[in-house]
Order: structure tokens, then sequence, then C-alpha cells
């Protein structure tokens, strides 16, 4: 009888566990899918926004994850660029330094003959070394003596540097001026004791990075980014029909794991069924219908006994491979031995 009744509840389960299976088996995962986007681009596709025209640089894709045994994922990203012919430049110009202007090598000196300078000098840096190393009849190297610098010709004539070499040229500025810097036309901003800074106009390439399902800005306006394939991007302000769809994507996935617990769970039930079934019957009482329900402390607990005719309170003593089990009452002293 026991194993008759354990042999239909597993058949049961199993079927319930089946179902569920097959439900996860056969059920189609929903997909992000846009049917009229905004812009549907490729790799070195144009398109034109508010008068601006934008470029689709690139498209790719890499495997992300898989290490230790894991599964990879693919991901797809992409590039989009533009050109700004009207950026602003700017570069910054310490006092007594060194730098490159007109193909020269200047050094910026400012005017701090006031208490706001508004003025610089360029002057031209001489450059001794290559000078005197192209002159057969002078030493390649200065000499110093009483704190002046000389030029060594023959051996044996000192020549004062500022006799020797050429008077180096100089360019005066003023806040507002303009000159040529790196083939833009640039104007001197600002000057001050520490610094200068100049300013220009010149084209600009921007880059705008784009993943999948993220927003992106294009101008004033913002777009959901999405790859419906590797080679393809989707530009759409459709924003209230992607969060129907994801929020349909979380409401498969919450399903699915539920008939995952459901399947796992009938199958661990069937597997439980069948072991009591074919438990050996000395490990029960004699009573056959005895239902004993123990919820037991480390050291006492009180126990239930279910017979046909009565409920009994006992009282159990836990051991280190069996339990004794005696009844409180006059009446029906019972002895149980329970394994572990």
């Amino acid at each position: 009888m026991q194993r008759r009744a354990a042999a239909v509840y597993a058949a049961l389960f199993i079927i319930i566990g089946a179902g569920a299976y097959s439900l996860i088996a056969t059920a189609e995962t929903p997909h992000v899918t846009f049917e009229d986007p905004t812009y549907e681009l490729g790799s070195g596709d144009q398109f034109e926004v508010n008068g601006q025209t934008y470029t689709v640089s690139s498209i790719s894709t890499s495997e992300q994850g898989g290490g230790h045994g894991g599964t990879a994922t693919t991901v797809t990203k992409g590039a989009i660029q533009y050109t700004n012919d009207s950026a602003q430049y700017t570069v910054s110009f310490e006092n007594n330094s060194t730098q490159t202007v007109d193909q020269q090598q200047w050094r910026v000196l400012v005017d701090r003959s006031g208490d706001n300078p508004t003025q610089l000098t360029f002057r031209e840096s001489i450059n001794e070394t290559a000078i005197l190393a192209a002159d057969p009849n002078v030493s390649t190297e200065t000499v110093t003596q009483n704190n002046d610098r000389y030029v060594v010709r023959n051996n044996n004539q000192l020549v004062p540097v500022a006799e020797y070499f050429p008077e180096p040229e100089t360019r005066s500025y003023a806040e507002g001026d303009t000159l040529e810097y790196q083939g833009n036309t640039t104007t001197v901003e600002t000057v001050t004791n520490e610094s200068v800074q100049l300013v220009w106009t010149a084209p600009r390439t921007n880059t705008i990075e784009v993943s999948h399902n993220d927003n992106i800005t294009i101008g004033d306006d913002t777009y959901l980014a999405h790859f419906p394939h590797n080679s393809t991007l989707q530009l759409t302000q459709n924003f209230e029909r992607y969060q129907q769809q994801k929020a349909a994507i979380e409401q498969y996935q919450t399903q699915k794991n539920g008939l995952w617990g459901v399947s796992i769970a009938s199958g661990l039930t069937v597997v439980f069924l069948i072991g009591f079934a074919y438990l050996p019957s000395r490990y029960w009482n004699k009573r056959s219908y005895y239902s004993l329900y123990i919820s037991f402390s480390l050291v006492r607990c009180p126990c239930t006994v279910k017979t046909e005719t009565e409920t009994v309170t006992v009282t159990a003593f836990i051991f280190s491979d069996s339990a004794r089990v005696s009844n409180r009452t006059e009446t029906n002293r019972l002895l149980y031995y329970l394994p572990n």
C-alpha cells in the first residue's frame, strides 16, 4: 500500500516537472525590436540632425567574460563622429618659457612694468650650440670670466657673446592682437604676470561612443541606440516602447526561473518519494498506522505521537546514535528507537 501510493505521487510529480520543462523548452524568448526607428545605419553611413552631419565611423563586436568555464557574452559597440567647424582652442605660455611659434623658437617675456600687464614680447631664442658647431675657428663651448661669457676664437682670442652671436629678433604683442600659431590666426586673449593665453578657432572632430540600448545625445536631442545585428545601428526616440519590451523580457525571465524551480523541485520530490517508499520496515513501529512527528532540541524535546484513536505527548532524550522515546502517561507505555 505504501509503495503504491508513492508510485502514484511520483507519477504526478513527474508529469508536473515534465510540463514545466516543456514550457521552458518551447517558449520564445522576447527581444527588443523597433519596426520604424528614426535612423537605421551601417558603418560609414551618414545622417543629419539640426543641420549637423554625423557619420557612423565604426560598429564592432567583441566577446566578454567566459573565463573559468563561464559563458562568453557578445558585446556590440559603435562610434559616431562629427566635425565642429568653429571649435575653440586655447594654449597657455608661461612667462620666460621657450615656445615654438611660426616654426621658430621664441622666449616669452611678459612686460611687468605695470601692476596689470597687458603686453608681451617674443624674443628669438638663438641656438648657440648650432652656431658654434658650424664655425671651425671657434671652440664649441663658451667660457665665463668675471661673470661675463665669451666665445674662444683660434684658441687665444675671447669674443663677448653679444658681439659674436646675432642680435635676436623680437616681436611685441598686446591683449587683443593676433598672430599666426600652428597655421591659425590666433588672438592674445589675456596677459598676466605668470602666463599668456592664446585662443583661436578651427575644425575639431568629436566622437560619440555608442553602447547597446544606451541613451546618447546628438545635438540637442536624446536617442536610444540599439544594435539589432552586429552590423546595424538603430536610433530611436520611442522610449515608451523600449520600456514596455524591457518589462516583458523581465517578466519572461521571472516566469522562466519559476518554471525551472517547479521542474527541479518535482524531480527531487520524485527521488525522495521513491527512496522513502523502499525504506526497510524495521525502521518503523509494529503499528504501521502510526505517524510520528518530532521537533527536537539538542538534549530534550516534546514530541507528539498520533495513533488511530488518540494523540499522546511524549519526551525524547537524544543520544549520539539513537533517540529513546517514553510515554509520559501511565497507560500505553511505548518504547521507540529511531535511527539518525
